[in-house]
């Protein structure tokens, strides 16, 4: 699996992040959806990488500057294909790193509340997220999850 900075040019990219922001509306009420779209996610405050197996898109994941301490990880999603092969722990580990690395001190996430993604609360909780109250600027919203990682304990 290579994990790359993307610059989200690819028809490939394109499709993944169509059928992301679908399916969250099809979970979610539109009020509660937080997904940034394609225009959002090459705005200069993201970074967006994909992982790739061999030509085959596996999956992607983003994090969104909201402040010099604090990014908020966005859009990740494994491709069909992919799924249950440890895809969105490895871009997660990824991202996490990368989060260090540009020097946050925090990496939050929304999600949503429903049974659905009970897998993705399973992951972050894994990699040592917890919940939290809402951050940045959303409101409290019985659709939405918050999530955080303290990267200063982070080696």
């Amino acid at each position: 699996m290579q994990i790359k900075l993307d610059d989200l040019s690819s028809i490939e990219v394109a499709l993944l992040l169509q059928e992301h922001l679908q399916e969250m509306r099809e979970t979610s009420p539109l009020e509660s959806v937080h997904a940034l779209d394609l225009t959002e996610l090459k705005d200069a405050s993201v970074q967006f990488w994909t992982a790739w197996d061999g030509q085959e898109l596996a999956g992607c994941a983003a994090i969104k500057k909201l402040d010099d301490q604090h990014a908020e990880i966005k859009s990740m999603r494994t491709a069909k294909k992919f799924k249950h092969q440890g895809v969105a722990s490895q871009l997660l580990q990824h991202i996490i790193v990368q989060a260090k690395v540009g020097e946050y001190k925090n990496l939050s996430l929304e999600t949503g509340s429903m049974d659905y993604f009970l897998p993705a609360h399973a992951l972050y909780l894994k990699h040592g997220f917890s919940f939290c109250g809402p951050f940045s600027d959303y409101q409290e919203d019985p659709n939405s999850k918050f999530m955080s990682l303290d990267l200063t304990h982070i080696i």
